[in-house]
């Protein structure tokens, strides 16, 4: 049986007018807008079954077919065709299913089923997988290191409700969509970042992209940008810093807290550092993304000359200066 009859859909007979079919259409467009039921998802419905009702019978060539062939009046062309070339007289019949008038003389039901295979053979039209998408995201470096979560608003592309996708509304462009099938809705996402990302990173998320015509949504990529960090640079999965070292500590030895993105962590110096001196500080830098070893933190030493000197200081310094002259001599 016909899944749809139309003419029921609209509420008249099969001989209406098109003044008749027009004012049908009408009186129930009003009835079941979503503007007037909106959240109502069974009038909706209804209207997108009264649009596609109008769309055929207001339309003289559609209607010819669909009187013919019912619902499958979009393959008018090929079951004519398929007429022509098997010389078989065949019509609609008002039953509900193609040739459904046919007289049993015309062929039998091997004939008509070799008949449907053929003519349906390759009227298929190809699914195909909807367009990814990227999306551009900042995340701090804290939040590289650490992993993250990013809560983002996107505009999905949906099929329009009002015209059905179609694109048209009793013969003119859609008001909603404007003539282009599809509207943009928001959607709000909780995406996570894992640890380790790093400029240029792509963070996939599967299903979020555009729609598909008869397949899946396409996916939505997040592609990562480090924020620049005020204390820390980095170098892959390894960071680099400067830390402050006094005078006396660079000439005697003594220890200097450096930072590090997730706490400080306690260096050595060793008598006589020299400014500009690295030290390495392993497994303190930035996790690999997938997993694996940490990258390692390097600290260049910044010797820190003192501000002023009291006259007790400044006589030392005087002293050690005496003495460092006196032994060059010697």
């Amino acid at each position: 049986m016909a899944k749809k009859d139309y003419y029921a859909i609209l509420g008249v007979k099969r001989g209406a007018g098109d003044k008749e079919i027009r004012q049908a259409y009408r009186r129930l467009a009003r009835k079941y807008h979503p503007d007037v039921n909106a959240g109502d998802k069974a009038a909706e419905e209804k209207f997108k079954e009264i649009n596609a009702a109008y769309e055929v019978l207001s339309d003289a060539e559609k209607r010819r077919k669909y009187d013919l062939y019912g619902d499958q009046w979009q393959y008018a062309d090929q079951f004519e065709e398929a007429r022509r070339q098997s010389g078989q007289r065949f019509s609609w019949g008002g039953r509900g299913a193609p040739f459904g008038g046919f007289e049993m003389g015309d062929f039998g039901f091997g004939d008509l089923g070799d008949m449907l295979g053929g003519l349906f053979k390759g009227t298929r039209t190809r699914s195909r997988r909807g367009e990814d998408v990227q999306h551009m995201i900042e995340v701090a470096l804290e939040e590289a290191h650490s992993g993250t979560t990013r809560v983002l608003t996107i505009q999905n592309e949906e099929a329009c409700s009002t015209c059905n996708g179609s694109g048209k509304l009793v013969g003119a462009v859609c008001h909603v969509c404007q003539g282009s099938g599809v509207v943009m809705r928001p959607r709000r996402l909780e995406v996570k970042i894992p640890p380790g990302v790093t400029n240029g990173s792509r963070v996939r998320v599967a299903g979020e992209g555009r729609p598909g015509r008869g397949g899946p949504r396409g996916d939505l990529y997040l592609v990562v940008s480090i924020a620049p960090h005020k204390r820390f640079s980095r170098r892959g999965d390894d960071l680099h810093t400067e830390v402050d070292v006094p005078l006396l500590d660079a000439v005697l030895g003594g220890e200097a807290a450096v930072p590090t993105l997730k706490r400080e962590a306690v260096l050595k110096i060793p008598p006589l550092t020299q400014n500009g001196q690295v030290f390495r500080l392993a497994g303190l830098g930035m996790p690999h993304l997938g997993g694996g070893r940490k990258g390692d933190l390097y600290a260049r030493v910044k010797v820190i000359l003192p501000a002023e000197l009291s006259p007790e200081e400044r006589e030392l310094f005087e002293k050690l200066k005496a003495a460092r002259r006196a032994g060059s001599k010697g």
